[in-house]
């Protein structure tokens, strides 16, 4: 087996401290691996105790003192605490050697955190991990945060998938774990970063999640998925009307004036509005097309029937935010539809190209985000699956 999987998982602290983007475009940007999964996920006791031991069965050669600081930290802060869960962002990757380049790009935990003159910034430890030990006694911690926590190698990457690959199924996909003053406020929105931020490594997509952390909202589920045809078609489903009546019209009269000037004559109301009906629609269809082709990587009238509800060949990642007035937050954050009329430090000014091209989808309203969270079977992760799969294998 040439490429294998590896995890990273984002602490609790971490996605409470908004650095949830930070690490994600650190980690997509700087190795050559695949992005396979994504979950957010609540630990219990099961999964501290089977994490910690597996932990303690790793020691480093180097630094004896690591495998029990982290050990513990997992013990005291990724379970639960008072009878509530904590959230923690599990991240799947696949390719050659991945627990080595993970390893690299997460940081050592001692050498670089010693002094604050050496830190330099290049792992992600440097930068969002602390490590305080006591000026007298060089071998007391007196605080520690490791940002994330990923397996040194294969073997013990193997251990803790093969115990996932019991835990995950049943777990559920949105972590329910917080009690609001308001919660008549609260609500529940959908974003997609959508595939034009996948085609190469880059930063974007978890500069996109940095710059939504500023609405303070949670995120409460995260997922990998490759949107089928079907899929694209239903969730796009009420852009097509829509598209016919306001483009249609417009391309109608457009078509109509090349021909005046074309052909030196002036055409009658009648035959613009026969026009409107062929071409107009024709072309409207076409965009509606495009846009499926976009989010699933086919356009609808090149699949066969059959292959409908195939996963497509690209790749978005979809995030479900909470909190009190969610909508229309992650909205003003996001920008209009058109990058080039969105404002200044919007996601769609920074990241989008154009109308279609645009980085990235955020439901219009809370009924919204009920029904496009069903298309994309949300509540469904794939995580379970992938990782079942590959312990299969070994």
């Amino acid at each position: 087996m040439t490429q294998t999987l590896s995890y990273v998982f984002v602490t609790p602290y971490s996605i409470a401290k908004s650095r949830t983007g930070g690490v994600v475009a650190r980690l997509l940007s700087r190795i050559d691996l695949e992005l396979v999964g994504a979950q957010m996920i609540a630990a219990d006791e099961e999964f501290v105790s089977t994490y910690a031991n597996i932990l303690r069965g790793q020691p480093d050669p180097k630094n004896l003192g690591a495998t029990v600081l982290l050990s513990d930290y997992v013990e005291k802060n990724i379970g639960p605490s008072g009878g509530r869960p904590h959230r923690t962002l599990m991240l799947i990757f696949k390719g050659n050697n991945p627990c080595k380049k993970l390893s690299d790009i997460c940081g050592a935990l001692y050498a670089e955190n010693r002094g604050i003159e050496s830190m330099t910034g290049e792992t992600i430890r440097d930068t969002y991990a602390d490590l305080i030990i006591d000026a007298r006694n060089k071998k007391q911690v007196t605080y520690f945060e490791p940002a994330v926590l990923t397996p040194r190698n294969q073997t013990n990457a193997n251990k803790m998938l093969r115990f996932l690959a019991t835990w995950l199924p049943g777990q559920p996909n949105i972590i329910e774990n917080m009690r609001y003053p308001h919660p008549e406020k609260v609500e529940r929105t959908l974003v997609i970063i959508k595939p034009d931020n996948w085609a190469f490594a880059s930063s974007k997509p978890g500069s996109i999640i940095d710059m939504f952390s500023r609405t303070g909202l949670r995120i409460v589920g995260v997922k990998v998925h490759r949107m089928s045809v079907a899929e694209a078609m239903e969730f796009y489903g009420p852009v097509r009307e829509a598209l016919k009546g306001r483009l249609a019209p417009t391309i109608g009269q457009k078509a109509k004036e090349l021909l005046e000037n074309e052909f030196n004559l002036q055409l009658s109301e009648d035959t613009q509005t026969v026009i409107t009906k062929s071409f107009g629609i024709e072309y409207a269809h076409d965009q509606f097309e495009q846009i499926v082709e976009f989010m699933s990587g086919k356009r609808p009238s090149k699949c066969l029937p059959e292959h409908l509800n195939e996963p497509g060949s690209v790749k978005c990642m979809i995030l479900v935010y909470e909190g009190e007035n969610a909508t229309s937050k992650i909205r003003d954050v996001l920008g209009p539809t058109d990058p080039l009329k969105a404002p200044s430090g919007t996601v769609r000014r920074e990241f989008g190209s154009n109308i279609m091209v645009n980085t990235a989808h955020a439901s219009d309203s809370v009924e919204s985000a009920v029904r496009e969270m069903q298309v994309v079977k949300f509540h469904k992760n794939l995580c379970a699956e992938i990782i079942q799969s590959y312990v299969q294998m070994l």
